[in-house]
């Protein structure tokens, strides 16, 4: 049985990237409850697109009402894949230093313009057709403005990414109908900042830029959550 939202708020779903898992929200989860607001954080199985996007569907089929839908970094592929499903009443995207394709295009796709990302450099094997973040990259690539402390800690809880998932191409991209917002990470050492912006530029969304590692999430929460205060706020405004 899904669940009843109170008093009509949106719920807000959070959506991880690669080599993450839910806890990376934990921050901005606490701000957000807070202020009272209903939130679920999926935990991708990071075995593709299509299982990453069941998952968050089956999240967001046991929602009753309005839906705020936030995705970071490779999450961002995963909203724009499962957001525009007719089934659930998605009102807003946010993306979070995230992939934002277009129809038909894969994570390969939107980094072959670009100079060879940093997360490159960072990824190790694990096992057949899995990959890690080495210790070092996550301090070095990804989370370089978090302590020492945090970034062993986020290496210790990653989850392996499947390495064909990068491959997979989304259908129809849900930022084409639905109203956007963007959190570039300028400092950002894993992902192009300047493809970040060419994401959001091209999707028309509304863009603020945080002296951030990749790891925004973490390093920036109360940012973070304004941000998505503010995408809660529009879609309200708009349904009024």
């Amino acid at each position: 049985m899904a669940t009843t939202i109170e008093k009509d708020l949106p719920t807000i779903v959070l959506v991880h990237g690669a080599w993450a898992d839910g806890s990376s929200w934990s921050r901005v989860i606490r701000l957000l409850q807070q202020k009272g607001f209903p939130v679920r954080a999926v935990q991708l199985p990071l075995t593709g697109l299509g299982d990453d996007s069941t998952t968050t569907r089956r999240a967001l089929a046991d929602i009753v009402g309005p839906i705020v839908l936030v995705g970071h970094s490779w999450g961002g592929s995963v909203i724009t894949e499962v957001g525009s499903d007719a089934d659930f009443d998605v009102k807003a995207l946010v993306y979070i230093a995230a992939f934002a394709n277009d129809s038909g295009q894969s994570g390969s796709d939107l980094l072959a313009p670009y100079p060879t990302p940093g997360v490159m450099s960072a990824i190790r094997p694990y096992g057949e057709g899995f990959l890690l973040i080495t210790d070092a990259g996550m301090a070095d690539v990804i989370a370089h403005d978090l302590p020492a402390t945090e970034t062993k800690a986020l290496a210790a809880i990653q989850r392996p990414l499947a390495t064909s998932s990068f491959g997979d191409r989304v259908s129809t991209p849900a930022w084409r109908s639905l109203p956007s917002w963007y959190v570039v990470a300028q400092d950002d050492r894993a992902i192009s900042p300047q493809m970040q912006r060419d994401f959001a530029t091209r999707m028309g969304a509304q863009i603020t830029e945080l002296a951030s590692s990749h790891m925004v999430v973490l390093s920036h929460p109360e940012e973070v959550t304004d941000v998505i205060l503010a995408a809660v706020s529009a879609s309200a405004k708009d349904a009024a």
